[in-house]
């Protein structure tokens, strides 16, 4: 099977899992979208939800949020791990957003990846799920299954954002980098993977990674 058609599979057994797509963050604009995201670095998106409407119920918009101290929000947000980082962040890009982009959120790569804690795959979420652009963002359930499909070689996520884009039609990519990581958590998981409950792994997998699961499953 070629790439190209194993992207195929991808794309239409995502479409038929998944013909609507929950998105994972709550948020009602791109500014509680940016925060959302900032948080959810190395920590789940459930437990971003149960903490972002504490914050939000005190300053849901860059002029109450910089009324708060660092120290405040980092009180809020200290369940979602990294506080100290992430409370800076938001009140330093909260105070720029104000200086410099009359309160809104940037429609730009450039102008998001200048904020700070703000890298490129947070931007990448905000400008597709906010502002339509298409973009892909890769978390490591992406990360994950395109090389478990055999769609990359890449040891980075940077490689494999690359390779996504290359493989995946430009106007899919919103769509397909949610449904990816909506399938990674619940039928391709890194632990208690179970291939049975796997289809696009079972029929177009990696041989490599095919082994080494059947080899240690047999054990």
């Amino acid at each position: 099977m070629t790439k190209k058609e194993r992207a195929a599979v991808v794309i239409n057994t995502l479409k038929e899992i998944y013909p609507e797509i929950p998105i994972p963050l709550n948020h009602k604009d791109p500014y509680t979208l940016l925060i959302a995201v900032l948080l959810s670095a190395q920590c789940t998106d459930v437990r971003v939800n149960q903490i972002t409407p504490i914050l939000f119920a005190k300053a849901d918009n860059p002029y109450d949020m910089v009324k708060l101290s660092v120290e405040e929000i980092k009180e809020i947000i200290r369940p979602c791990g990294l506080s100290p980082m992430k409370s800076k962040g938001i009140h330093g890009l909260s105070e720029i957003l104000i200086a410099k982009h009359h309160g809104l959120v940037p429609q730009s790569f450039e102008a998001l990846e200048e904020l700070p804690a703000v890298g490129h795959k947070t931007a990448s979420v905000v400008m597709s799920q906010a502002f339509g652009v298409p973009a892909f963002p890769v978390d490591t359930h992406i990360h994950r299954l395109m090389y478990r499909w055999n769609l990359t070689d890449g040891k980075n996520v940077v490689q494999t954002e690359k390779d996504a884009k290359a493989i995946f039609p430009k106007e899919l990519w919103n769509d397909l980098h949610l449904q990816i990581i909506w399938y990674g958590r619940e039928y391709s998981p890194a632990r208690g993977w179970n291939i049975d409950k796997d289809p696009i792994t079972k029929s177009i997998g990696r041989k490599s990674v095919l082994d080494e699961y059947y080899k240690k499953t047999s054990r």
